[in-house]
């Protein structure tokens, strides 16, 4: 454990990806502000942090956004042009005492860090990564929760739970409540997309599921974004029972809600799982090895994932683990996306899901 930083005002803390790498560092962030109860944290973040942080309980108490760049965050659709020159200029003037990289191995994010003129800078450092003034070696296979929370230790701040939470505001359960209306029976959510196709679990058994909790007397929801579309149609054609497709009906925050009104969430391992774990709601993920061990769920009272066990790619049988062990053969990389998690049966999810249902 590092030393506490004396007189520490305002902190920033770097972490501008996905919804799911941002559930991640939720536990860091509240070490951070039990360490420094008076402090200001400052995320800086995408715009779609802003807009979950309005007027939300937590640990962020104002989000800076951060321009697209490489290795910290793509553009979103319509968003102006802001140069990073201009943006590190207005944050020197924020005159943080603190800046914290939780935004990876630190190759991209390090030098950002260092340019915003705090008095201590700490965070990852993989060995492309220039030095912080506190920092610990990034390692790929850890698990993120805990790889932050080092981090903020390094900064005097120990944890002070393992747990992601995210709170549910009024706001978030009016704007699901518009949406979905009152339910007439307990509610169960299915989320079959996920951005790396390779982590998505076959439409087919995601219906399989569907078809199972709806004989079992639940209202089943399929939700995803815009982007992903095609594959719940999929679940909702392949079920053969009735269904209800959320397809971008929600915000962020009303999704928060719906899942928080659920009894039950079965996704892939991408960010709507993690965020119905964080608002509370028990969840079966299904996941490829290496990601279950950077990012299951810590803890198994109330979450159940289940992993495939598959290292080589199904299409060309390359084995894709040597770009992390450079010294086993093989290349370790292939250009096929197809499933990694194809090999996981329905019957373990069933069986995950109704242990959970009837707990």
């Amino acid at each position: 454990m590092g030393e506490r930083v004396p007189d520490v005002a305002r902190i920033a803390v770097l972490r501008a990806n996905a919804l799911g790498d941002f559930i991640f560092i939720l536990p860091a962030l509240e070490a951070l502000r039990a360490a420094y109860p008076q402090a200001e944290i400052v995320l800086l973040g995408a715009p779609w942090h802003a807009q979950l942080w309005r007027d939300r309980p937590g640990p962020v108490d104002r989000v800076l956004v951060v321009p697209p760049a490489p290795g910290i965050r793509e553009p979103g659709a319509g968003e102006p042009e802001t140069s990073m020159a201009d943006f590190l200029a207005a944050a020197r003037a924020e005159r943080f005492d603190l800046a914290l990289q939780l935004h990876g191995g630190g190759g991209n994010s390090n030098p950002i860090v260092g340019a915003l003129g705090a008095r201590v800078t700490a965070g990852l450092r993989a060995e492309d990564a220039p030095p912080l003034d506190r920092w610990i070696r990034y390692v790929y296979y850890q698990h993120e929760v805990l790889r932050y929370l080092e981090v903020v230790g390094l900064v005097g701040a120990p944890p002070a739970g393992i747990v992601p939470v995210l709170a549910v505001t009024d706001a978030d359960r009016a704007e699901a409540d518009a949406v979905l209306g009152p339910p007439g029976r307990p509610r169960v959510a299915l989320h079959p997309g996920a951005t790396d196709t390779r982590r998505r679990w076959p439409a087919e058994r995601f219906a399989e599921v569907a078809r199972a909790l709806a004989g079992d007397g639940y209202e089943v929801l399929v939700t995803g974004t815009p982007a992903e579309r095609d594959v719940v149609d999929r679940v909702v054609a392949a079920a053969g029972v009735p269904v209800r497709p959320l397809v971008g009906a929600l915000g962020l925050g009303g999704l928060a809600a719906c899942y928080a009104g659920c009894a039950l969430v079965v996704s892939n391992d991408t960010g709507p799982l993690h965020l119905a774990a964080a608002v509370g709601t028990p969840t079966v993920g299904v996941y490829w090895i290496g990601n279950l061990i950077n990012g299951g769920h810590l803890l198994r009272g109330r979450h159940r994932p289940i992993a495939s066990w598959t290292v080589r790619c199904p299409v060309c049988g390359v084995d894709c683990t040597p770009g992390i062990y450079p010294h086993r053969p093989g290349d370790g990389e292939c250009p096929h996306r197809d499933s990694f998690v194809a090999d996981v049966p329905a019957i373990e999810v069933l069986e995950a899901a109704h242990d959970l249902l009837a707990g």
